[in-house]
């Protein structure tokens, strides 16, 4: 186990000698289940979500569920190459896919949405604890989703109790935050029926 930890480390540190372009980190692999985004070449690792934050993203999951096909949801297994001043590429919590991004993805052999296939038509970020966090969730990531021309960009934030519906119009996002009652007026899932305090604060089993 020792030795495993020390060879992943020298992997990372010799991946990091240099900035990653967009096909390297495609290719890349260091013998383990980590997961990474890569921010201007740099891989940043991933760790595990909090349970709070697993139970959220399940229950918008499932809502989906019930409005779409589960071929056109991807949970935490599916990235978007976005812009930056290098490569950088992204890994949401969830993504609704269109049919056209669905297909393009079919063709693939990793599931990475690249910047020469459509979008998806939403993206949802479960933001964790910490400033850094709440910087790429709310900042950095709403620059970049807005880039890509994704439809709707949903922030849901378990610390703050409410969720940041972003809407592309005329290429930019604009915000409606959400609490308590309310329900997300989405126009790509105008049937969701769950409020924020439903999402966010269901009762455990």
């Amino acid at each position: 186990m020792k030795q495993l930890r020390s060879t992943r480390l020298n992997t990372m540190t010799q991946a990091q000698t240099k900035k990653l372009t967009f096909e390297e980190y495609l290719a890349y692999n260091d013998g383990t289940d980590t997961r990474y985004e890569l921010v201007d070449g740099e891989l940043i690792e991933m760790p595990p979500e909090s349970q709070q934050n697993n139970d959220v993203a399940k229950r918008i999951f499932f809502e989906l569920l019930k409005h779409f096909p589960i071929g056109l949801i991807a949970y935490k297994d599916t990235e978007i190459e976005v812009s930056g001043r290098q490569a950088r590429c992204r890994l949401p919590d969830l993504i609704l896919h269109t049919e056209e991004s669905k297909a393009a993805l079919n063709q693939a052999t990793r599931a990475t949405i690249t910047r020469d296939m459509p979008p998806p038509a939403i993206v949802i970020e479960v933001v964790s604890p910490g400033t850094v966090n709440r910087d790429r969730d709310y900042r950095h990531k709403r620059t970049e989703y807005a880039a890509r021309c994704i439809p709707e960009y949903w922030i849901i934030d378990p610390q703050e109790q409410q969720i940041t519906l972003c809407t592309w119009v005329n290429g930019q996002y604009e915000d409606q935050v959400l609490r308590g009652d309310e329900k997300v007026p989405s126009s790509i899932v105008p049937m969701f029926d769950q409020s924020v305090n439903q999402i966010l604060n269901a009762p455990q089993i």
